[in-house]
């Protein structure tokens, strides 16, 4: 547990929600020095509190126009079941989150394809045919908005 001010706050909301701000423009921002806003930084990571950058690819400028949240529920259940599902579903490249779950379904996968129809097709040759695979639930996503959620 690191403690954290109202600095260090407001830095890792900004760098929540552009990832790419740079250690002067961090300073620029909240009054302080290239050299402290890097050290600020650096403690941040080193504690494990920033745990990398991300870009956050526009998927429907790439063509991926529909994504789909998947509820797995697998058949059969055990160790191995479910290190063969994982490191099948992991080489499927539309396969963009995998997540095991408690609760109703083993597992939540989110998918991305062109159109509904790549989608079915993606369903049918590859999620329904992983190792162990019994239920599937889809549920196509609408809309999203992304918050950067609470900061210590």
């Amino acid at each position: 547990m690191i403690d954290l001010d109202d600095v260090d706050r407001a830095m890792l909301r900004a760098l929540s929600l552009d990832g790419g701000l740079s250690a002067g423009e961090l300073g620029r921002r909240f009054g302080l020095s290239q050299p402290a806003a890097w050290r600020r930084i650096k403690r941040l990571e080193d504690a494990g509190v920033l745990a990398g950058r991300q870009v956050d690819v526009d998927r429907t400028a790439l063509g991926f126009g529909v994504t789909v949240f998947l509820g797995v529920k697998l058949a059969t259940k055990g160790r191995v079941s479910l290190e063969d599902f994982e490191r099948a579903v992991v080489a499927i490249p539309e396969v963009q989150v995998v997540q095991h779950v408690l609760g109703l379904f083993d597992y939540r996968l989110r998918v991305v394809a062109r159109d509904i129809a790549d989608f079915e097709r993606v369903l049918r040759r590859r999620v329904m045919t992983l190792p162990g695979v019994g239920q599937v639930e889809a549920n196509v996503l609408l809309t999203e908005e992304r918050r950067p959620g609470p900061i210590g």
